[in-house]
């Protein structure tokens, strides 16, 4: 089994925040780590060299073995405020036409600033993610 390069770590998830440059990103980076503590209810770790975590799931992979990757999170990236709720967004993409400006892919939803988008559908958008990833992968 080839090992995932993205792994949890045990760096300070606050001195990662505090290393952001862009002021605007560190101060949305901040905001997210308190909406995603509330809605999980689970601590945030970091992943790999910039992604923000919280809780885990493990899947199966064709060969049979098994990996296990953070449940939900975001990472402050120099372009842009990536938030990984894929599930969310395949399964409720409604919510997506009243969040405000942003951008998709299939795991990720990528925002340039928190003060575009409404934090209310956002936080849907988290607890949507949640609770199909509770569905797929029961903890």
């Amino acid at each position: 089994m080839t090992e995932l390069k993205t792994q949890p770590t045990d760096k300070s998830v606050l001195d990662f925040i505090d290393r952001v440059k862009n002021s605007r990103r560190k101060d949305d980076a901040l905001v997210l780590l308190n909406l995603f503590a509330n809605v999980t209810g689970q601590p945030a770790v970091i992943w790999g060299d910039s992604i923000i975590g919280f809780g885990t799931y493990t899947y199966a992979l064709a060969n049979g073995s098994q990996q296990t990757f953070l449940r939900s999170g975001f990472s402050p990236r120099k372009q842009n405020l990536s938030i990984y709720v894929g599930a969310g967004m395949s399964e409720h993409p409604h919510l997506l036409t009243s969040l405000g400006k942003h951008k998709t892919s299939k795991a990720c939803l990528y925002i340039n600033k928190l003060a575009d988008i409404d934090m209310a559908v956002l936080e849907q958008i988290i607890q949507t993610d949640l609770e199909v990833m509770n569905q797929r992968y029961p903890a």
